[in-house]
């Protein structure tokens, strides 16, 4: 169910004057201490950040696709280690359990989701497995009513702080996507360990560390859905979870556009703005230009997905366009600034590394545009 307009509109207010009064002032702390503040964590999960995308019988805001779209941009406008502290919590770490999970699973894990009381991970990537996300090779071998686990898994998003995975594992002898499967393991359970967090080169505050599982016993009532259907449950997060991801990019370009334009305004060469000359105007202009593009292509497809319309073409092509244009767009920032742009105390230097992670994480453009093209293929064009 969606919020009615009133009360969306109010969320919409709340999380905009959140980020410009509360997270924006922070964002050089963040990036120095690599560490969202503890208060903050706090009052997000007062506001009720972490359940954003979690139906209301279990705690959560119950957002539609499309608010949840909207949410994102909003948050998009300040460093997104804020907005990663929640996304797995709202995407991919919980979305698995919400579209596969039993009503018990569903009743004993969401709430607890929903307030942010555990966090969530998802835990696909391994250290030789990427793109090629059907080619998992951590085990999961039955034995009785317990799944022996064992493996690596790579870059995973809070890790460091989560309570609950998401795991795929193979459980069978067919090859492929067909032997895995899915699991919920909890990180206290016997032979889970967490490695360092991985130091890079952008979202200070949001941490990737690799997770291992030594001969877990996870109890046959933790798995999601049937055996061999745990790449069709990772296919379905990753779809809902690239259109969040591509409006938090739109927010982002839209920050730097402001950023831009407030900057060039005020910053004066040959005697004049140096928004008055045709150059800068220029890159101001296809920045405009890309992210409204952007923005409509999110918001359509965010629409489409909640009117239970297949968009596996179309979250790809929103993921593939917003996160290259945003990156495009950091870049025309740099530019605008100058010297100031390459300088740590403005702020943008930062955006242009983080947002350079866009193009890679929940599927990076080159296997956009392989999704892209098959299923235009598929539709016959």
């Amino acid at each position: 169910m969606a919020l009615d307009p009133e009360t969306f509109d109010a969320l919409i207010d709340t999380v905009r004057r959140f980020v410009a009064e509360r997270l924006r002032p922070l964002e050089g702390e963040v990036e120095a201490n690599d560490a969202v503040p503890d208060a903050v964590l706090a009052e997000m999960r007062e506001m009720g950040l972490f359940g954003l995308s979690i139906a209301e019988e279990y705690g959560g805001l119950g957002l539609t696709m499309l608010e949840e779209a909207k949410v994102a941009i909003e948050m998009g406008r300040t460093t997104p280690a804020f907005r990663s502290a929640f996304g797995t919590n709202v995407g991919i770490g919980s979305q698995g359990l919400v579209m596969a999970g039993s009503d018990e699973q569903k009743a004993h894990w969401l709430p607890r989701i929903a307030s942010g009381e555990i966090v969530t991970s998802f835990a696909l990537t391994e250290p030789d497995v990427g793109s090629d996300s059907g080619a998992v090779k951590t085990r999961a071998v039955k034995d009785g009513d317990t799944y022996r686990l064992s493996g690596t898994k790579r870059y995973i998003t809070n890790a460091d702080k989560a309570d609950l995975f998401t795991v795929m594992a193979r459980t069978g002898d067919d090859p492929g996507a067909r032997g895995v499967s899915a699991f919920l393991v909890p990180r206290d359970l016997p032979g889970v360990s967490i490695g360092e967090p991985e130091k890079k080169m952008g979202q200070k505050g949001a941490k990737v560390a690799d997770v291992n599982f030594d001969d877990v016993p996870v109890p046959a009532a933790n798995r999601l859905g049937a055996e061999g259907e745990g790449f069709k449950i990772a296919m379905r997060v990753l779809d809902r979870g690239r259109l969040h991801i591509s409006a938090v990019c739109v927010g982002v370009a839209e920050r730097l556009i402001a950023d831009c334009v407030a900057y060039a305004t005020e910053r004066k060469q040959f005697g004049k703005a140096i928004a008055d000359h045709q150059l800068i105007q220029g890159m101001i202009a296809d920045m405009k230009t890309e992210a409204l593009a952007a923005r409509a292509l999110v918001l359509e497809t965010a629409a489409a997905k909640d009117a239970r319309k297949d968009v596996v073409m179309e979250s790809a092509a929103a993921k593939y366009f917003a996160s290259e244009m945003v990156g495009r767009a950091a870049d025309k920032a740099v530019q605008i600034f100058g010297g100031a742009g390459y300088i740590a105390d403005y702020g943008i230097e930062r955006l242009y590394r983080d947002v350079r992670l866009f193009r890679i994480y929940e599927g990076t453009s080159q296997i956009q545009q392989i999704i892209i093209a098959r299923e235009t293929i598929r539709r016959g064009g």
